[in-house]
């Protein structure tokens, strides 16, 4: 028999908003947040891959075809939340690439549209519906701490990012919603492995060379993968996850290196 002192407390709500929910991270995560028995609003541009990712289950999750880079995003998601939220999660990938040498400046008007605004509609379309208890998390990515020196890009949208979500949780923490950043480094995933195929083939380096490069700038060995994000994610749902408020988790098997 469970003891009432020490059995978990019951969630404040149900519903989870994923926006990103048809990249393979955010597709990994929907899949896990289903599995717990959590209905989610699934966000992504993509029509056709929202309904791959639905596949009949209209009752565990709603496909909301939304741009999170346009402002009608805000409305769209609105009405698609009938409920609390218990988790609001902005996952949605970034695709600039290049340094302060070569990226197109205006690409990083495009990447804070996406990185920085992108989570602002996100909480302008769910805060009527947060309650004390709801989680609003954040994918950053570690190119926001530790830039490289061809990050121009993701570095900057990134560490904008870690400072937006230092202000969502000074203004929503009081009102018991947690604002919690996470900040893989780069993921064992399909589109980094095509990413280190193309630079193969473009630069002439072997395809494991390149890859050796990833995983030696982590002290455990190896990547992160997919479905050990997903974890981290739904771990943020227990309510013992609230002193993480504020914080950044760096879910990058040592990548980052600096101690402050």
């Amino acid at each position: 028999m469970t003891d009432p002192a020490t059995a978990p407390a019951p969630l404040p709500a149900r519903l989870c908003v994923v926006v990103g929910a048809t990249g393979a991270m955010g597709s990994v995560i929907t899949e896990r947040l289903v599995a717990r028995g959590l209905r989610v609003v699934a966000v992504g541009r993509d029509a056709d891959a929202l309904e791959k990712l639905v596949q009949g289950r209209t009752e565990s999750i709603v496909a909301c075809p939304a741009d999170i880079a346009d402002d009608e995003a805000i409305e769209t998601i609105r009405a698609a939340v009938d409920e609390p939220v218990l988790l609001a999660l902005f996952a949605a990938g970034l695709p600039v690439r290049g340094s302060a040498d070569t990226i197109e400046p205006g690409l990083l008007g495009t990447a804070a549209n996406i990185k920085v605004a992108g989570p602002v509609r996100l909480l302008r379309a769910v805060r009527e519906h947060l309650v004390d208890g709801s989680r609003f998390v954040a994918i950053a990515g570690s190119l926001g701490l530790e830039p490289g020196p061809l990050d121009a890009g993701p570095g900057t949208a990134n560490a904008a990012l870690l400072n937006l979500m230092h202000q969502i949780s000074a203004l929503y923490g009081p009102k018991g919603v947690a604002a919690i950043t996470v900040a893989p480094g780069p993921i064992d995933t399909p589109r980094l492995r095509e990413f280190a195929r193309v630079q193969s083939a473009e630069t002439g380096t072997p395809i494991e060379q390149i890859w050796k490069g990833f995983v030696d700038k982590t002290s455990l060995g190896r990547l992160p993968t997919l479905p050990e994000i997903a974890w981290l994610i739904e771990t943020l749902l227990a309510p013992e996850a609230a002193i993480l408020h504020g914080g950044v988790i760096n879910a990058d098997t040592g990548t980052r290196h600096a101690v402050h």
